[in-house]
């Protein structure tokens, strides 16, 4: 059940060293890290029950240690320590290319980092991306977590963060657990109410940010900013 039983002309690794990580499937790469499947079930197949089961890759990796606890084939501490471990190592990439570089010309950046970090959340977390004047991240902060519906925000709290941190310009972000990423009523009028309290203090909304598993609505894209 693990990857040396595979096939040669199958087996990831061979395929990632001869044509590159970008020629593998989401799967095939999430057997490299697993190494081992489980009774019944070779790694890739395991992969590929994680992937359906978690939405994708972003669902995936933003599963809790007690969520990944619950899987068949993950009981073990080994396989839920290197899982974690790949979503902190992509965490910290993201962090530092948005770091290095405005949010303004890395879209897709900011919406992998959001969703890595928001997407995979049973409840309604709502965060904030701190911008320099530059709009190179200072630091993200996950501020208010609600019900699977509803979350309360108090712009006080976020108008206070971003003068603590002397951020001109922020990106607003949330998860929807229910799967989908379409703004609602609710978010375009939580958008409205915070972006004049920043505005007060010449902070700038650049977008705000709506993350399901597998998906990222800006409702800047959408012309709701």
């Amino acid at each position: 059940m693990s990857l040396k039983s595979l096939p040669a002309s199958t087996r990831p690794r061979e395929r990632l060293l001869v044509q590159g990580p970008a020629a593998l499937a989401d799967a095939e790469l999430l057997a490299l890290v697993l190494r081992t499947g489980i009774s019944g079930c070779d790694v890739l197949q395991l992969s590929q029950q994680l992937l359906e089961r978690f939405g994708g890759v972003a669902g995936l990796l933003g599963a809790s240690l007690e969520e990944l606890k619950t899987v068949r084939g993950l009981g073990g501490t080994a396989k839920r320590a290197q899982l974690s471990a790949v979503l902190e190592l992509a965490r910290r990439a993201l962090t530092e290319q948005l770091k290095a570089q405005p949010v303004l010309g890395s879209a897709q950046e900011v919406q992998q980092f959001l969703q890595l970090h928001l997407a995979g959340q049973s409840h309604e977390v709502f965060g904030v991306l701190l911008l320099d004047a530059q709009h190179r991240l200072i630091r993200f902060e996950a501020l208010f977590r609600g019900t699977l519906t509803q979350t309360s925000v108090y712009p006080r709290e976020i108008v206070q963060l971003a003068l603590t941190h002397g951020a001109a310009a922020v990106v607003l972000a949330h998860n929807h657990p229910s799967g989908s990423a379409e703004p609602s009523h609710a978010d375009a009028t939580l958008t409205r109410t915070l972006q004049a309290a920043l505005g007060l203090i010449d902070v700038r909304v650049i977008d705000h940010v709506i993350v399901a598993p597998g998906l990222a609505v800006s409702m800047t894209e959408r012309g709701l900013i």
